[in-house]
């Protein structure tokens, strides 16, 4: 499982409320596609994007049961949502509600698609 140690900022990034990460995978989660706003919250360029694990935004922070969990439904054919933390390039990192399902072609299981919105957690003061 991927680590991506260390951390070296707390910074939060918050994607806007008007937009959408989009991300889609082969079957063993490597990026075929994605969005410009997945690129522009993970401070990565799409070009560096392509061809790499789903797992290179994963934080050291979100509990491996969670993708565990996840890998588990996708595998079988569900459709997964969760809250995730990821780690931006920086190492700063954002928070999003995010929906995983299975791609299938011709019945067939050949791939996943990852869509994921802001998710919002109210500061008190």
């Amino acid at each position: 499982m991927r680590v991506n140690q260390p951390v070296i900022t707390q910074v939060e990034t918050l994607l806007p409320k008007d937009q959408f990460i989009y991300s889609r995978t082969d079957l063993k989660g490597i990026i075929v596609e994605a969005n410009q706003a997945f690129a522009d919250i993970s401070a990565y360029t799409r070009e560096e994007m392509i061809g790499q694990p789903h797992n290179l935004v994963r934080h050291p922070d979100m509990p491996p049961q969670a993708f565990e969990d996840m890998w588990r439904d996708l595998k079988a054919g569900r459709p997964w949502r969760g809250l995730v933390k990821n780690r931006r390039k920086d190492g700063g990192f954002y928070w999003v509600v995010a929906n995983a399902s299975p791609v299938r072609e011709n019945g067939k299981i050949v791939g996943y698609r990852w869509l994921s919105i802001r998710a919002h957690f109210p500061r008190t003061t």
